[in-house]
């Protein structure tokens, strides 16, 4: 008869936010099915594995009830939902992701946004582009996407902040859920001024599609989506967005060549497998199951690790390294199954096509002074918390 899975006491929430890698690569190769006690989770690090916890929702729900991600955005979202439920809320926003809105709408203005906010960047100069950059201009291009035109950058930066601490808040401590409160809060205020305005034009924007629709979700599911995608819209670009600068101005004989042959694309997934956004999603057992020889009770509350699986070594050769030119293609970091990210197709062109060339287009010999300056933290969502670059 199959067991529990082995049970670590080692490993510690702090030891994951900080550098989480390590501990991953030891998992996959001693126990890559592994209950975390700090966690409250079971670990599962392998790409098959999480693979297979993704496709098959009828096993392992997206129902987790001992997620902060509910008590955080005041709402069970749709990452928290299966089958036609989670089905009619994602297909809610649909419209606005629709792939001619996203050429004709969105793409426009994110090269705006792009050209803009590179421009008013200082030559010459030391700057921290997590802040300045970074994830104020996906901000921008997120707020035009969900129709909140009317929030600053600084507001949607500080709500998608403090949603994502809120959701990866798995010690329960306080200070996180008071902040996603507040964040919450403001969007609702925001929201509830914004109706009018979408009901009298509508438009294409995530708001407007949802509030003008023949039949529409309930007004808190709305705002529920609003705020799911104002957590990974903002944090996921952001954060892929500084690691492939990271992993570019690190690497300056891959830069030349992605630089040479317009391999943006390429440098974006590659920046994105290293270092998922997204590193981990929850899953709940809905029926006893074996993992590897592993039992998965019932009930069990199970963690797929992205961020591990996109460094298997049964796929990737160095899994460890940064390699544009890699010859393994694929990653799970946008997710697999149902719940494979809503947003992709707008991120990989907003980061990718539109504003990493235009980047280098004005400053080529762009330079990172002190690799070991940039820091590096989270968990749930991993990314470098700042990234000073000199402008050249």
């Amino acid at each position: 008869m199959a067991q529990l899975a082995p049970l670590d006491e080692r490993i510690t929430l702090d030891q994951l936010n900080l550098n989480p890698f390590p501990i991953y690569q030891r998992l996959r190769r001693e126990a890559p099915v592994v209950r975390i006690k700090s966690a409250g989770r079971t670990f599962v690090t392998k790409a098959e594995d999480t693979k297979y916890i993704k496709d098959t929702p009828e096993v392992f729900s997206s129902n987790d009830p001992n997620t902060p991600m509910e008590r955080a955005f005041w709402a069970q979202t749709l990452m928290r939902k299966d089958g036609e439920e989670h089905a009619r809320e994602r297909g809610a926003m649909a419209p606005s992701f629709a792939p001619k809105v996203i050429k004709q709408d969105w793409l426009v203005e994110y090269q705006k946004i792009a050209e803009a906010y590179v421009a008013r960047l200082p030559r010459g100069e030391v700057v921290d582009l997590f802040h300045v950059l970074s994830g104020a201009f996906v901000a921008r291009g997120l707020a035009i996407l969900l129709g909140m035109n009317e929030a600053s950058d600084e507001e949607m930066m500080e709500w998608s902040q403090a949603l994502i601490d809120g959701a990866g808040n798995f010690g329960w401590q306080d200070a996180p859920f008071e902040r996603a409160d507040a964040a919450n809060r403001g969007i609702h205020a925001l929201l509830d001024r914004l109706q009018k305005r979408h009901l009298d034009a509508p438009n294409n924007s995530a708001f407007s599609v949802m509030l003008n629709a023949e039949n529409p979700i309930a007004q808190k599911q709305m705002y529920a989506n609003i705020k799911i995608a104002i957590g990974g819209g903002i944090n996921e670009p952001r954060d892929a967005l500084n690691t492939i600068l990271y992993g570019l101005l690190t690497n300056k004989d891959q830069l030349e060549e992605v630089k040479r042959q317009g391999d943006w694309d390429k440098a974006f997934e590659e920046g994105v497998r290293w270092i998922a956004p997204i590193s981990v999603s929850s899953r709940v057992a809905r029926e006893d199951t074996v993992l590897r020889g592993c039992l998965i009770p019932k009930g069990d509350t199970v963690m797929t690790i992205q961020a591990s699986a996109n460094r298997d070594e049964d796929i990737y050769e160095n899994g460890e390294v940064f390699n544009v030119y890699r010859s393994e293609k694929g990653h799970q970091s946008f997710g697999n199954g149902p719940h494979f990210c809503q947003g992709i197709h707008v991120a990989r062109r907003a980061v990718g096509q539109i504003m990493l060339p235009t980047l280098f287009e004005r400053f080529p010999d762009m330079e990172l002074p002190d690799p070991a300056a940039v820091k590096w933290h989270g968990f749930g969502f991993h990314g470098a918390t700042c990234l000073p670059v000199l402008l050249k």
